[in-house]
């Protein structure tokens, strides 16, 4: 298998889905066959699920937060910190993951695509988003201190729309002219939830090298270049060559 070169003249954009995590032990939407305590996953992650049951939806994320404070970050992400610590502003990774385990190991330069399970925003004000580990009794619905309305999770939930900041973010370190060659890898991903399904293709758009690690074929592993099939965490940790 050739190796990824990473050098002095690539910049490196990575995308990381489920899998990645699965693998540090979180469990994932399929992993619970899309029902948690007999509720639809819809339930506690959709706009509609909060204005019906916002306790419940609280219970929810109340629990994921707990469950997620003890993951630690496997091999996987620690080979991405050491990419990104050798490659710099050249570096970028997108993550459709929201247990924040690429921050805890290390990654500076991480856009949260979906949110953040341990940052809050207020649903009824304006309010900017801010970290938070507070872990809330059943039943309970926090309140905004500066609105006094009600507080959700930072999460992208079904039917809404990225940060279009973020996305913007990301379309521009595709697109950087500054005499790099782009590489995009994606580890982990199902490739098939939009808008990051589509990376790949921007990324031939301007002639990008792309890379697919997963452990299994994704729903759009014919518009890679190369596939590694494999675990991320045993895979990533060899792959790269650093120059």
């Amino acid at each position: 298998m050739e190796p990824l070169v990473l050098d002095s003249k690539t910049r490196l954009l990575v995308l990381t889905g489920a899998g990645v995590s699965a693998e540090s032990g979180v469990p994932t939407f399929r992993g619970m066959n899309g029902l948690w305590e007999n509720h639809p996953v819809e339930a506690v992650a959709s706009p509609q699920g909060f204005e019906a049951n916002p306790a419940l939806v609280w219970r929810f994320y109340s629990q994921r937060r707990t469950g997620a404070a003890d993951v630690k970050p496997n091999p996987g992400h620690d080979a991405l910190v050491r990419w990104e610590q050798h490659l710099g502003d050249r570096f970028l990774l997108a993550t459709q993951n929201v247990d924040g385990l690429h921050t805890k190991a290390g990654s500076q330069r991480v856009v949260d695509m979906h949110g953040n399970l341990f940052r809050t925003k207020c649903a009824d004000c304006q309010r900017a988003p801010f970290a938070d580990t507070s872990v809330h009794p059943s039943g309970t619905v926090p309140k905004c201190d500066g609105c006094g309305g009600r507080l959700r999770p930072d999460i992208v939930w079904f039917g809404e729309m990225l940060d279009p900041k973020d996305l913007a973010r990301i379309g521009e370190f595709i697109t950087r002219n500054d005499g790099t060659r782009l590489v995009f890898l994606a580890a982990g991903t199902s490739g098939a939830v939009w808008p990051a399904a589509g990376i790949v293709d921007e990324v031939r758009s301007v002639r990008g090298d792309t890379w697919l690690v997963n452990y299994e074929s994704a729903a759009n592993t014919e518009r890679f270049h190369h596939f590694v099939q494999g675990q991320s965490g045993q895979v990533l940790p060899t792959l790269a060559k650093l120059a």
